[in-house]
């Protein structure tokens, strides 16, 4: 009697009739497969274009709960854009070879850069993202999180050319715009400067704009900051407001010698 009571219990608390975990499982595989699709040299593009069809309809299946949204129609229009993603893709592989002494080729950088991961996995996100389907994106870049510990929300705006080194901590909130040559450290941060559900609809994170340099730990906030182009931002810098184009920002550490005690 107690354990059918439980299982009643449990029954009448379970009140997400979408919540199907396998979801979160099949947008891994899905990743999964469009990375090796675009980079491995060894798995033919045109069997996996149709796996990774097959495996977008489970998607679809799983996560399509508005039945006036015709998300079938949405693979079309997506794999339109991978090849402009993998254009731009090696472009951010380039840019990690031109930019880090310690890379030994660009097939490292593929192969065991987690920024350049992330970036890959933020990329392919977007583009579904962008087209209205933001479920699966957001479980996309969750997953590249959880393996890298770079956070990139799939709904950021990112330029060509964008490199991120070493990578652990950085987090670049939903309304984040970022401009083309940018380079950022671990440990940086775009966020917003307010927490509030009502600021959902409303630019809440930066504006980065063009050759700027983010160093380690700096922490930049709200939706109305812009950094200008060309400018340095020096490691554990916190900035709220917006700073001209060619600035370089730094933190001033406090320094205080301790005075010993006579003996």
């Amino acid at each position: 009697m107690e354990h059918r009571y439980i299982i009643e219990k449990i029954n009448e608390h379970k009140k997400q009739p979408n919540l199907r975990f396998r979801l979160k499982k099949q947008a891994e595989t899905f990743t999964d497969t469009l990375f090796y699709t675009l980079f491995d040299i060894e798995t033919p593009v045109a069997e996996n274009l149709k796996v990774l069809e097959k495996q977008f309809d489970k998607l679809v299946d799983l996560a399509c709960w508005e039945s006036e949204k015709p998300c079938k129609k949405v693979w079309e229009n997506y794999v339109r854009k991978l090849p402009e993603i993998l254009e731009n893709l090696n472009m951010d592989a380039e840019a990690t070879v031109n930019c880090d002494p310690a890379s030994l080729s660009i097939e490292e950088v593929y192969m065991a850069y987690p920024g350049f991961y992330a970036i890959a996995i933020y990329r392919l996100a977007h583009e579904l993202y962008a087209i209205g389907f933001p479920l699966v994106p957001r479980l996309m870049t969750e997953y590249a999180h959880r393996q890298t510990g770079v956070d990139i929300n799939p709904g950021a705006q990112i330029g060509n050319s964008f490199h991120i080194d070493h990578g652990t901590g950085v987090v670049i909130g939903e309304t984040a715009i970022i401009k083309n040559h940018v380079k950022i450290y671990q440990g940086v941060t775009l966020g917003g400067l307010f927490v509030a559900k009502h600021h959902q609809k409303t630019k809440r994170h930066p504006t980065i704009e063009e050759n700027v340099t983010i160093y380690a730990n700096a922490t930049i906030l709200g939706g109305n900051t812009v950094v200008g182009a060309n400018s340095i931002i020096g490691g554990n810098a916190w900035l709220t407001t917006s700073v001209p184009a060619n600035s370089t920002v730094f933190h001033t550490p406090e320094i205080k010698i301790k005075t010993l005690p006579n003996v």
